[in-house]
């Protein structure tokens, strides 16, 4: 009995010493990689992909979407900038990956890249009047399928008609549900533009 309670006190005191020791340590770092950055970029250390909310001049720093939270980094007249002519002209929402120096609390950029817009062989573009065709014939007739690959609240604004939505983030998770099962069917993929 007193043998039992030796244990019990000691596995209490071994618990109360792990709790002390672990007061005032970071929890889970913030999330690196959001979004369509997820399907070709694994985290890096000091550097933050996702896509661009804003840019303050005034204040001097980078706002990067990384799924539903926002990165604001500092930058200085020491930034680098590729795949734009100059920060001003990189649209909001598009990807960016943000390399910084410092650490999560205090980040400051060193350098910007813009994804580069994706390069898809002419043979497998639609042109625009022949999606129009199509849409006029209706997938069962035309046997095809038009996915919009927007964000779902773009897609709520407006659609094609008898398009369907899969956003690019989601494609993993729905692509089962939504890509038709016979892999002979043409399958029309737009976007709001070239990305």
């Amino acid at each position: 009995m007193r043998q039992q309670k030796i244990t019990s006190l000691s596995a209490f005191l071994l618990a109360a010493v792990m709790l002390i020791a672990s007061a005032g340590q970071a929890v889970a770092a913030k999330p690196t990689v959001g979004g369509t950055c997820k399907q070709c970029h694994q985290p890096q250390a000091n550097v933050v992909r996702g896509t661009l909310v804003g840019i303050s001049n005034q204040f001097k720093t980078i706002q990067v979407a990384v799924g539903s939270l926002v990165w604001v980094v500092k930058f200085g007249d020491d930034l680098a900038v590729t795949g734009a002519e100059r920060l001003e002209a990189i649209p909001k929402d598009k990807e960016i990956g943000v390399s910084f120096k410092g650490d999560e609390k205090n980040p400051y950029a060193v350098s910007v890249s813009v994804k580069p817009p994706a390069k898809i062989p002419p043979e497998k573009l639609a042109r625009v009047e022949d999606v129009r065709k199509l849409v006029a014939m209706g997938p069962e007739k035309g046997n095809f399928v038009l996915v919009d690959s927007r964000p779902r609240p773009r897609y709520l604004e407006g659609h094609i008609p008898f398009a369907v939505s899969l956003p690019n983030d989601k494609f993993d998770r729905m692509k089962d549900a939504v890509l038709p099962k016979d892999k002979g069917k043409p399958v029309i993929f737009y976007c709001a533009g070239v990305t």
